[in-house]
């Protein structure tokens, strides 16, 4: 005997033409349960949509006018009734016929005459797998209120706005694999004619890689007092997250820009390259600088280099989702085709430089609209412009804000 108040009774909707069916099933269970009863496939539906729906129906497959799989398949198509679980009585045995009911929605059958151990056994084991599914679905819809409040909070960490440099045509792309990510990118303005550019990369993905993208933002504030100098800043994130987690590192670059000398300054830790093209040579090249990855090794040291730049020339910092980008064979985009895009579309704005690779790597995926890459992809495309560019990007951007 159960111990459930009547009020508590989980409801079973028993749908059958035949009264000594519907007589034998609800002496099974009535003790147990709320049993409605349906002698036809129109009342089995004004039942099923009732106040409240029924946790479980028994539903018979051959009825006059409208049989059991035109029922199920109605159930299924209405978002009202399908979730609910459907249990075919019948007296078939044919395996087409139950082939039949799984395709249109049934989760299990109870065959003809009726065994009062089975029918007790599988209206039961199915009402208790829809409690779990129940939970299951309230607990994964806490999960995702959780991790978009994450993946606010960490769009909260980017920057809300590129500093703006004369002569500096700067754009950001950050696309997370999952809600939350391991990539990180910010600016430090050092002063007018400076300024410091971080592009990171955790290794790993979900949570527990965004909260140490999370980190690097308090790290790479404290390195505003020697923003100037791309090892220090290094070596002082380094020093701030060595010991602070494990089974992570982090990989990172960082560039130096003076306007006024016309240099650009580039440390990097474990990171993919730094690429910039030429505007007077036409050529485009790879720079690196790395020392150890950021994060495992306290006593890592780290170098620079120092390029010098022209007006028209363009400079990509970004992380391994980009070169590392699969098409559907498995090939990687690669650093070569990433050098021949960035020939190919150098004089575009870097905004909508940025926006054209993206749209090229989607297409180069191979992948689905909406469908999120593989990696985290953050991108910082820098353009070096001359003065008719200049004008331009100056025009454009009032037009925009007006």
């Amino acid at each position: 005997m159960t111990t459930e108040h009547k009020e508590d009774k989980k409801i079973v909707l028993v749908v059958d033409d035949a009264p000594a069916n519907i007589h034998v099933v609800n002496e099974i269970l009535h003790h147990t349960y709320k049993v409605r009863i349906a002698i036809n496939g129109t009342k089995a539906l004004e039942l099923a949509n009732a106040t409240p729906p029924p946790d479980l129906i028994l539903l018979d497959v051959v009825m006059p006018g409208m049989d059991g799989y035109e029922v199920c398949t109605r159930l299924k198509a209405d978002p009202a009734t399908r979730d609910i679980p459907v249990i075919f009585l019948t007296g078939q045995t044919e395996i087409t016929d139950e082939t039949r009911g799984f395709e249109v929605g049934a989760v299990d059958y109870i065959h003809k005459p009726f065994s009062p151990a089975v029918v007790a056994a599988r209206v039961h084991t199915h009402l208790a797998l829809r409690e779990i599914r129940e939970q299951l679905a309230q607990q994964l819809q806490t999960i995702r209120g959780e991790l978009e409040t994450a993946r606010q909070i960490q769009l909260s960490i980017l920057p809300r706005e590129i500093p703006q440099f004369a002569g500096l045509d700067i754009a950001a792309r950050y696309i997370p694999m999952t809600s939350v990510a391991g990539d990180f990118y910010d600016f430090i303005v050092v002063d007018k004619n400076r300024i410091g550019i971080l592009v990171a990369d955790v290794s790993g993905h979900g949570l527990s890689a965004a909260l140490i993208a999370s980190m690097l933002k308090i790290a790479f504030a404290a390195q505003s007092h020697h923003a100037d100098d791309p090892v220090r800043v290094l070596s002082g994130l380094n020093e701030i997250l060595c010991g602070k987690f494990q089974g992570h590192y982090v990989t990172a670059a960082y560039a130096l820009i003076d306007t006024r000398a016309g240099t650009l300054r580039y440390a990097g830790a474990g990171h993919p390259p730094l690429v910039i093209r030429e505007k007077m040579t036409g050529k485009t090249r790879c720079v690196a600088e790395n020392g150890l990855f950021l994060g495992y090794f306290p006593e890592a040291e780290y170098s620079e280099t120092e390029v010098s730049f022209r007006e028209g020339d363009s400079v990509l910092l970004y992380t391994d989702g980009i070169p590392e980008m699969t098409d559907q064979s498995e090939e990687q985009f690669g650093e070569k085709r990433l050098k021949l895009f960035l020939d190919e579309h150098h004089d575009l704005p870097a905004s909508q430089f940025a926006d054209t690779l993206l749209d090229r790597l989607s297409v180069w995926s191979g992948r689905p609209s909406g469908e999120g890459p593989d990696d985290d992809v953050t991108l910082l495309t820098i353009h070096f412009q001359d003065a008719e560019k200049r004008a331009e990007t100056s025009i454009r951007e009032q037009a925009q804000a007006g």
